[in-house]
């Protein structure tokens, strides 16, 4: 391994999220955090000399999108999911929460249905909300360990709640997920029958487990990636998150209009010049790193599932498809969800996030990040144990 996954590198101090908010959200200072979706590793080599380079330049101006940006964005989604895209299909924006709520903003009205599957990513259901949009729960059947989409639920709903928009979440956050074709092209067809669009969050996409494959919506047959807007972002797959950059992917040229009339009014102008450096970068460099990157979280996963099998088995691991989010069934332990985050937070030590954040269905799970070096997992595994046996 050319990379080193293993190296601890000390957060604290850097106003990082993760680690420099402890006590202000009620947990003592030695807690382990293993919330939030961003990772415990160094970004790409290449990437941070990128950004030395840009620092010791000393002007941080405005920034436009080159063609190198333009090309390398093209290139990664051709390379890795046969997806041949456009140039003018890519619009930048700062973060994939915001382009969500600009989608709400731009292809619905007050009042109007917008469709989510929970147990979702929390702001999916924050951006209809404070949107003054209703928030449609079309939910996931959990059917022998595995999540499956209730394609005959979402029918009816779009039919009696005049959904408008289609919030999916591919691969699936929480529930590690990795939606196949027929899936998708099932949910495609009844949106597109209802009259439908879909914003597709694909943030994930390129962390899928070796016999899975993500199928991107945009992919679908045209008639269906023309009813999209596919947002996708470097942040999560290279440890980019704080520097916002984030390519929204819309190859219909009137709903492309739309959302940059939003955008537009929203005073939005994308990433700066940090993020679109970072992310050009990473497209172009990254994919050596990534490839080892995955083998390291597969180790990871393979431990956790190991060790819980062994030490802890009334803990039900949901099998993971794609993510670096494992989503963990708590239940046969029969607390209430207050005294399973009460024990968490002071029998384990840990800070997860409680499955209650993503809505219905998330009673009684947790979800853990491991996206982290191996010794901080199996002091993560140790103190589970110690709580939990």
């Amino acid at each position: 391994m050319d990379y080193n996954f293993d190296k601890i590198i000390d957060r604290r101090g850097t106003a990082s999220e993760k680690y420099d908010f402890l006590e202000k959200n009620g947990f003592s200072k030695d807690t382990l955090p293993m919330w939030v979706a961003d990772m415990d590793f160094e970004t790409v080599p290449e990437v941070k000399e990128k950004l030395k380079e840009l620092v010791e330049h000393g002007i941080y101006g405005y920034t436009g999108r080159t063609d190198g940006y333009y090309k390398a964005v093209c290139s990664w989604f051709s390379r890795r999911f046969q997806w041949k895209i456009d140039r003018e299909w890519v619009i930048s924006t700062p973060g994939i929460v915001f382009a969500l709520a600009a989608a709400v903003r731009a292809f619905t009205n007050p009042g109007d249905g917008v469709m989510i599957q929970q147990p979702v990513y929390y702001p999916f259901e924050s951006v209809i909300q404070r949107n003054h949009r209703t928030v449609v729960n079309n939910q996931l059947k959990l059917v022998g360990g595995r999540y499956e989409m209730d394609f005959e639920l979402m029918e009816r709903q779009i039919r009696e709640h005049h959904v408008k928009l289609f919030l999916l979440c591919s691969p699936h956050n929480p529930v590690g997920r990795v939606w196949t074709w027929e899936e998708l092209l099932k949910a495609a067809e009844i949106c597109r029958k209802y009259d439908v669009l879909t914003a597709a969050d694909e943030i994930h996409c390129d962390f899928v487990r070796k016999g899975f494959w993500h199928t991107s919506f945009g992919t679908l047959p045209e008639e269906f990636a023309a009813r999209s807007i596919i947002c996708t972002a470097p942040s999560k797959t290279f440890n980019l998150a704080g520097l916002q950059a984030s390519n929204i992917i819309i190859s219909n040229a009137e709903l492309r209009r739309r959302y940059l009339t939003e955008l537009n009014a929203c005073a939005s102008f994308g990433a700066g010049m940090f993020g679109l450096a970072a992310c050009q970068t990473a497209y172009e460099t990254g994919e050596v790193w990534l490839t080892e990157l995955l083998a390291y979280l597969e180790q990871n996963y393979q431990y956790v599932k190991t060790f819980l099998a062994e030490y802890l088995p009334k803990i039900r691991l949901t099998e993971l498809e794609g993510t670096y989010l494992i989503w963990m069934d708590f239940r046969e332990y029969h607390f209430s969800d207050r005294e399973l985050e009460e024990k968490m937070r002071h029998g384990a030590n840990l800070w997860l996030d409680a499955g209650t954040m993503f809505g219905a269905g998330g009673r009684g799970f947790m979800r853990m990040n491991i996206a982290v070096p191996r010794k901080t997992l199996k002091e993560a595994m140790k103190r589970l144990k110690a709580a939990f046996s």
